[in-house]
């Protein structure tokens, strides 16, 4: 298990972004979260095997239709056990 923390830059809020990664990662088995940042950008989390974990992040480079992703920024995280994927009301 590997997790990462991705945020996404460029036109990704109001654009069913989080609802979007969230389908995405359920097709994956990946848990973690979504949730919008007040800078305008998507912070996501994800959580899962390593081949997985790369297909969403390579999806997170384009994300839904109607997205404009300027630039992804990803780091390493320890694995935290989540057994879900969220989709996070609150802004960041």
């Amino acid at each position: 298990m590997i997790r990462r923390r991705a945020v996404i830059q460029g036109r990704v809020q109001g654009v069913g972004f989080r609802y979007s990664a969230g389908g995405q990662a359920s097709r994956l088995g990946i848990s973690g979260f979504a949730r919008n940042r007040k800078d305008g950008s998507v912070e996501v989390e994800i959580e899962g095997d390593e081949t997985s974990v790369e297909t969403m992040l390579a999806w997170l480079e384009s994300g839904p239709h109607g997205a404009d992703v300027t630039s992804v920024t990803v780091s390493d995280r320890d694995p935290a056990g989540d057994t879900e994927f969220r989709i996070s009301h609150e802004v960041d």
